[in-house]
């Protein structure tokens, strides 16, 4: 599994240290055995998994800005926990809202010795972080204005909302609240991924 990541991260443009790759494999072990148990993801086959989980986090680090990131509604860590084996000098808050999600990523932080994530099990709104965000990241979470809205209070003063989307979210942009402005919308290229994928980075007016 380890050199059928390296080709995909490869064909992505993405560099790892072995260690790295070692870890990514690994949490997708982990993703696989709990699966069974506790249904955190519908993608069942681990060979999947390294395209539609681990490389299709990792397609937004060239586009991160800063070293304090939050991955609200992560589910079972996506695409926080690979975003935070690639930059171990990062640091990563995970958030959710269900119990057997934050015990896999803390689980899974424990085993694979990953030190600069910490989960958090909260609703988005009801979180008051101690220290406010450089980036606030969500994969499939929500729509664009629930997203803004919800999270608002998370990035610091020059922070940045990152939505990962599927298609072009053409009608989500069209309604979108006028505090808020559209910095960049980049089409991601996942290899061997099913649909589109596209990131859309979002700034507060002001």
């Amino acid at each position: 599994m380890q050199h059928r990541l390296q080709q995909l991260l490869e064909q992505a443009g993405i560099e790892l240290t072995p260690t790295q790759l070692g870890q990514q494999v690994a949490l997708v072990e982990q993703l696989h055995k709990w699966n069974k148990a506790y249904n955190l993801t519908s993608v069942r086959d681990p060979q999947q998994m390294l395209s539609r989980h681990i490389v299709d986090s990792l397609v937004v680090l060239p586009h991160l800005h800063g070293q304090r990131f939050i991955d609200v509604g992560t589910g079972p860590g996506l695409p926080g926990l690979p975003l935070a084996i690639a930059r171990p000098d990062w640091q990563f808050v995970l958030l959710d809202s269900l119990g057997k999600r934050i015990r896999f990523i803390r689980q899974v932080c424990h085993l694979l010795n990953i030190k600069n994530v910490t989960a958090v099990q909260s609703r988005v709104e009801d979180y008051q972080p101690e220290q406010q965000f450089d980036g606030v990241i969500s994969r499939a979470f929500a729509s664009l204005n629930d997203m803004l809205s919800w999270c608002q209070h998370l990035p610091n003063a020059n922070g940045q909302f990152y939505a990962l989307k599927g298609q072009y979210p053409s009608s989500e942009l069209a309604s979108l609240d006028n505090a808020y402005q559209v910095q960049e919308i980049t089409k991601l290229q996942v290899p061997e991924a099913d649909g589109e994928r596209h990131l859309v980075i979002i700034k507060t007016r002001g």
